[in-house]
């Protein structure tokens, strides 16, 4: 069945899922977090009607723990 979503539309969810990805790299940063491979799954770019996916990647344990130490603790606040 073709789709009847709207091309511009599919348009603006790829440009929304890009801006998300680069303020998440950007709060990242300012934390000192690098995600070498953060970034929009290449298939939400070649779908007809993309739900795009975003690839947080692989990290190092180190990176695990700094991402751990950023986020909030059970009932808040960040450690």
């Amino acid at each position: 069945m073709a789709s009847k979503e709207n091309p511009r539309h599919s348009m603006e969810c790829i440009e929304e899922a890009e801006e998300a990805v680069n303020k998440l790299r950007t709060a990242l940063e300012r934390s000192g977090i690098t995600l070498p491979s953060l970034r929009l799954e290449p298939a939400s770019y070649a779908r007809e009607v993309p739900c795009p996916l975003v690839e947080l990647g692989r990290c190092t344990i180190d990176v695990v723990r700094m991402l751990t130490a950023v986020l909030p603790k059970e009932g808040g606040a960040a450690r």
